[in-house]
């Protein structure tokens, strides 16, 4: 008898094939994946960036820390480093991009960023490391105060050398110097005539070399330098680490493991290599005993905001340094002529301004808007010169530009809405470590029946008052026109003051009368 074929030995080979086939492949590409990342060498798909931004003296120390970052870690960081004012004016004007984290020297730098514009910059970071703030002798200067046998300190520099000062409003050395003299002078019977005086020993005379300056302890080790140390305990540098909002979610969680790098026990060697100490204040590493510094242990963290403010503007009214925003009435009243002058409102507004210019220091701050009624679109002001120290204004024929202005021919007084337009401008654009004022030129009363009207400007410029950033309105009138009443209000709100004539001969001396007021400052002359 015949056997024919089974009828299921032919059906189950399209199974078989099919599942050698799928064996296959799945072991090709599990081969593929596997050989890709034994090629990457660290078993990522890929490297999750950490862009990092840092002071210039700590950004060598991240760089080599970034380096010792485990493979395995799936993220790469990159050190940038760049002046701490740079950054600080870099956040607060772009919307979008810059680093992930942000690695000033001090604290006080998040501060004066967040007043440049970034507002949604934390307040604070973790401290990364610590370096005092000192200042820095040669040998020879050293030797003069006992040196080596004793070491020298800030009170007696400052009183028999001169000192060297970066400028606060731009140098963290230059606001932790500021506030160690703070804390010096606090205990004295008149504490801020003391702080005052102690400002003006700072900065040499013209030609006069400074024989000490501000510096991190850091930097002293790094020069072979001699450094003096404040009499009393002051907070130095404390280095945060910032993760700023614009990081991905990726980078904000890779930026936080490398924090954690930062912090272990085995990268404090490697800060302390460099100079610097634990967040804590004291050196990580013991350091052999060195007359050129002194390694015990200093207060850590950052001072309080307050202390910050009130520093900054002791320091700015002794060194007149100012940012002015000036608003000069141009309504059609202004080109009347004054009798027995052979010039107009304008004309004499305009020779007592020019010349008030000269009065400024070159690295003073000024802005001029004009105001009238609709003098831009539906706009009482227009910016005539955008804000600019006195020297590029003069180099960029800032001068001319004023002598040139005319005013508007049947125009009214917009002073109200051009107040607060301005107002809330230089709110905006505060500067620490400067007299932040506004100056209102006029010759008449406001006149613009679609305005906010003075009960509501009060009420808003109430609003916009900060205790520690101080804008006060000084107001300039001039005129017959003029309502004094109404000045006196929105000066006062400010904690300004106002100066009027009804004779528009009398500008120069109401101008420089106000001059003075805005150049002298406490505690020298008391409000």
């Amino acid at each position: 008898m015949q056997v024919g074929p089974r009828r299921g030995g032919r059906s189950n080979a399209p199974v078989v094939v099919l599942s050698l086939l799928l064996v296959v492949a799945l072991g090709a590409w599990w081969g593929v994946d596997y050989l890709r990342a034994r090629l990457a060498g660290n078993g990522c798909d890929a490297l999750t960036p950490v862009e990092i931004t840092a002071a210039p003296d700590v950004a060598p120390v991240l760089t080599r820390l970034a380096a010792t970052v485990p493979q395995e870690e799936c993220f790469r960081v990159d050190v940038t480093a760049s002046e701490s004012a740079k950054t600080a004016d870099l956040l607060g004007t772009t919307a979008s991009g810059g680093p992930d984290v942000w690695v000033p020297e001090s604290s006080t730098m998040l501060s004066q960023a967040r007043d440049a514009g970034a507002w949604n910059l934390p307040e604070s970071g973790q401290s990364v490391a610590n370096s005092p703030v000192v200042l820095g002798l040669p040998d020879e200067t050293a030797r003069r105060f006992g040196w080596p046998g004793k070491p020298p300190a800030w009170q007696e520099v400052l009183d028999g050398s001169p000192v060297g000062m970066p400028d606060p409003a731009r140098d963290p050395l230059g606001v932790a110097t500021l506030l160690g003299l703070r804390k010096l002078t606090e205990r004295a019977s008149d504490p801020a005539a003391a702080f005052t005086a102690a400002l003006r020993k700072l900065n040499p005379a013209p030609g006069q070399f400074p024989a000490a300056f501000p510096a991190t302890e850091q930097s002293v080790l790094a020069r072979d330098l001699v450094a003096a140390y404040p009499d009393v305990p002051v907070r130095g540098f404390d280095y945060p680490y910032v993760v700023l909002p614009k990081a991905s979610e990726a980078s904000r969680g890779a930026a936080e493991r490398f924090l954690r790098l930062l912090l272990d026990p085995l990268a404090a060697a490697t800060f302390a290599d460099a100079g610097f100490r634990a967040p804590s204040g004291q050196f990580a590493v013991p350091r052999a005993r060195d007359s050129r510094t002194d390694p015990a242990p200093r207060p850590p963290g950052a001072p309080p905001v307050t202390d910050l403010y009130a520093a900054l503007q002791a320091w700015a009214g002794t060194n007149l340094s100012a940012r002015v925003q000036v608003l000069l009435d141009v309504s059609g009243s202004m080109a009347a002529s004054v009798p027995g002058t052979g010039k107009s409102r304008m004309e004499l507004t305009l020779q007592a301004a020019t010349q008030g210019l000269r009065l400024f220091k070159p690295t003073t701050e000024l802005g001029l808007w004009l105001f009238s009624t609709k003098l831009d679109g539906d706009r009482d002001h227009r910016v005539l010169l955008p804000m600019k120290t006195i020297a590029e204004q003069t180099a960029s024929g800032g001068v001319e530009q004023l002598q040139a202005v005319r005013p508007k021919a049947g125009g009214a007084t917009g002073l109200y809405d051009s107040i607060l337009a301005a107002y809330q401008n230089a709110r905006q654009n505060w500067k620490p470590g400067r007299i932040n004022l506004i100056v209102v030129l006029t010759d008449g009363r406001n006149e613009d029946g679609d305005t906010v009207g003075l009960p509501r400007l009060l009420e808003e410029l109430g609003k916009l008052q900060d205790p520690r950033k101080p804008l006060p309105v000084i107001g300039i009138g001039i005129g017959p026109d003029i309502d004094a009443s109404e000045l006196r209000q929105v000066s006062t709100a400010t904690g300004g003051d106002s100066f009027t004539t009804p004779d528009p001969r009398k500008i120069s001396d109401v101008f420089y009368q106000a001059l003075s007021k805005i150049m002298c400052q406490p505690p020298t002359c008391k409000n």
